[in-house]
């Protein structure tokens, strides 16, 4: 079992941000997440999380998360916390 951490940004349409998508992907999977980061309004949202996990865990929460309609890519720089 590979355990790692990631650094993702997660953009939520406006649909998605009326659901709560991060706790139902906790449930599902075995993962924990730290948010870093949000800005949340009734239309979008943008949230940093720091994602721990098996690799293939993750692979497959990420999945869940874009088949949710949430854009999910991977933080480059360490802006996170600025």
């Amino acid at each position: 079992m590979a355990v790692e951490k990631q650094r993702l940004w997660l953009t939520f349409n406006a649909t998605a941000t009326q659901k709560p998508l991060l706790c139902l992907m906790a449930q599902q999977f075995a993962i924990t997440f730290n948010i870093r980061n949000a800005n949340v309004t009734k239309d979008i949202g943008i949230i940093a999380i720091e994602i721990e996990g098996d690799r293939e865990v993750i692979k497959k929460a990420v999945a869940w998360l874009e088949a949710e309609e949430v854009q999910v890519e991977p933080v480059e720089i360490n802006t996170i916390e600025g």
